[in-house]
């Protein structure tokens, strides 16, 4: 069973409807039990930085999700679910992230057209197995005006907006990405395909 976090904002339905496609147990909730008796969490996010932590903390869920990862729960974070993973966002300047990665999240320069939005390719760093079959040069589907800036070696793929930044990333069993697989189509459904399995 995957367990989908509801923390009062995010795009829970697409990201629900991608894994039923792929005829998946997932369920959308915040108890703190069946998160923990899941097989894998996935935390999905649209929205603000401040405001997401502020939820996860209202739900006492931020540590607890943490401590989940520490303990090797295999973890999906996607856009927002990503950002929240480090320690600090422009976005919401003193708001503590959720520091499973050293690094932090600016914003996008003044002189590009932000948000950055639409499709755009990915280019393999390192290996990570939820990225099994997908080559260089896939395009995926990217909402933000945020990105990651981590300062440890945890980049799993690079896309360029102006600068290279990092699309996605592993660290143990946390996969996380800028992009929206539930919003790319075939490779963002084989993402997921590639993440159930992991979870199995």
């Amino acid at each position: 069973m995957i367990a989908i976090v509801d923390y009062g904002m995010g795009n829970l339905k697409s990201v629900t409807n991608a894994f039923q496609k792929l005829k998946a147990d997932a369920v959308i909730t915040r108890d703190k039990k069946v998160i923990e008796e899941s097989k894998a969490i996935v935390l999905p996010g649209v929205g603000a930085f401040g405001k997401c932590i502020e939820n996860l903390q209202k739900f006492d869920l931020l540590d607890f999700i943490k401590d989940q990862i520490m303990k090797d729960k295999l973890y999906l974070g996607i856009c927002l679910g990503m950002q929240i993973l480090f320690e600090s966002s422009e976005e919401a300047p003193g708001v503590k992230g959720m520091g499973f990665v050293k690094g932090t999240v600016p914003r996008f320069s003044s002189d590009l057209k932000v948000p950055h939005m639409g499709w755009n390719s990915i280019e393999r760093v390192k290996g990570a197995d939820v990225l099994d079959g997908i080559d260089d040069g896939e395009f995926f589907y990217f909402v933000h005006s945020y990105y990651c800036l981590p300062e440890e070696d945890v980049v799993a793929t690079k896309t360029s907006y102006g600068i290279d930044f990092a699309s996605s990333i592993q660290k143990n069993r946390v996969f996380a990405c800028q992009f929206h697989p539930e919003k790319s189509q075939k490779k963002g459904l084989a993402l997921l395909q590639n993440f159930l399995h992991l979870a199995e």
